[in-house]
């Protein structure tokens, strides 16, 4: 069984890899680089972000993008707030975020991967952003106090973590009072065979360790949140991976009816409950 230490050590090298790929002029998939989609074409990460949201950004922040959805987009940023995106890889979130809350908001962006890191400050530089921090970090252990961030963004990364619950935890701890959970992430419908989900797995590099739905609601209630959500913004189907899983020796139409529209995106919504009214208990003690 992989322990946790090796499943960062494999993150950390699939993501360093992404950015030395990016910085050489390559692109970047979900996938992996030798993907069978070509240039980053793949059904997981192309074509989340329109050219009105890009247009401004530096292009190795676009090509650096590995995630799922596109969580700024439905997030409700608003100006002044403190947003946290978990895993920034080469910042298209952040610097994104960082447009939407404005100069008197802050957009954070914490990422274990030095070459991301390297990348993402390389990208805020050529964006002129001033309201913008990178930090390095882990999910699983947010270097930021209590209560200090309004909104909490990720795309497609929470699902990579080993430990899940300390994510959702860390996430509730630094949350203000009121503060909202917004992440896209991928997730699973309904029970599956494991031998056949390993076999998704082999396509999907970035749905490794997906939670089903309903667990996510669950062990987001057990964190601390309140009126957890989730919404699917793109499903998946075999036929979108058949080449490549063909190249991997899987028989697809044995695990098609298995499989097929079982893994998805979905932007997924919950809320750190506002801090109660103290209860008066004297004539004028509220004033």
């Amino acid at each position: 069984m992989t322990t946790t230490t090796e499943i960062k050590d494999i993150v950390k090298e699939k993501y360093g890899q992404a950015a030395l790929r990016v910085v050489a002029g390559g692109g970047s998939s979900c996938c992996g680089a030798s993907s069978a989609f070509g240039d980053c074409a793949d059904p997981i990460t192309s074509n989340l972000y329109d050219t009105t949201q890009t247009g401004e950004l530096p292009e190795t922040a676009v090509l650096a993008s590995l995630g799922c959805g596109n969580p700024t987009a439905l997030a409700e940023l608003k100006p002044g707030e403190t947003v946290l995106d978990l895993g920034s890889g080469g910042g298209i979130d952040v610097l994104l975020s960082a447009k939407r809350v404005g100069p008197t908001g802050k957009a954070y962006g914490l990422d274990m991967t030095d070459e991301m890191l390297a990348l993402a400050n390389e990208n805020k530089q050529k964006a002129g952003a001033q309201n913008v921090e990178f930090l390095k970090g882990e999910i699983e252990h947010i270097p930021l106090p209590d209560n200090s961030v309004d909104v909490i963004i990720s795309n497609c990364v929470i699902n990579l973590s080993a430990n899940k619950d300390r994510v959702l935890r860390e996430a509730f701890r630094v949350l203000k009072p009121g503060g909202r959970f917004a992440v896209s992430d991928v997730v699973t419908r309904g029970e599956m065979l494991p031998e056949i989900r390993q076999s998704v797995l082999a396509w999907v590099g970035c749905v490794a360790g997906a939670l089903e739905e309903n667990d996510y609601r669950a062990r987001l209630s057990a964190a601390g949140f309140e009126n957890p959500s989730l919404e699917p913004t793109r499903v998946y189907h075999v036929e979108d991976a058949r080449a490549f899983l063909q190249g991997q020796g899987i028989d697809v139409d044995a695990i098609a009816p298995q499989v097929d529209g079982k893994f998805f995106s979905a932007f997924i919504r919950a809320n750190k409950p506002a801090i109660a009214p103290k209860a008066c208990c004297a004539p004028g003690c509220c004033s």
